[in-house]
């Protein structure tokens, strides 16, 4: 029995081959896929400095131009190889070596936070917070 997946990556793989069969066709092709990777790629630039997939939606608009453009799947691989190495590299270490990592990317994350709020929106957490506790 067929794997779903397999299933499913053997159908997009033989409609991609046919759409590009055609010259206009493959043109087509590769502006949509040009225009969609750049929209999922900028979102995700956009959402960088807060929290959530920001880079997460840069590498699955990397993955969408990947679909098209040898040099994005190049850089794919690469982004992959590093990134697994540092998954690797992280949990061969010890647990307080792993807690002070996540430490350090949870204050990391909370500065950057700290920072959008303050200077795009001009909401300032940390001054409202002790003007609180100095109040209450």
């Amino acid at each position: 029995m067929e794997r779903p997946q397999a299933g499913w990556r053997a159908r997009l793989h033989t409609t991609l081959e046919l759409i590009r069969a055609n010259p206009t066709g493959r043109v087509a092709l590769k502006i949509f896929i040009g225009v969609l990777g750049a929209i999922v790629v900028t979102v995700g630039v956009a959402l960088i400095p807060l929290p959530g997939p920001g880079w997460l939606l840069v590498i699955a608009g990397l993955g969408v131009w990947a679909v098209e453009f040898h040099w994005a799947r190049r850089l794919l691989a690469f982004t992959r190889r590093h990134v697994n190495a540092w998954t690797r590299w992280v949990t061969s270490r010890s647990l307080p070596v792993r807690c002070a990592l996540g430490a350090v990317g949870l204050v990391f994350v909370s500065v950057v936070v700290w920072l959008s709020l303050k200077y795009s929106l001009g909401i300032d957490l940390v001054a409202r917070t002790l003007h609180y506790l100095a109040t209450h």
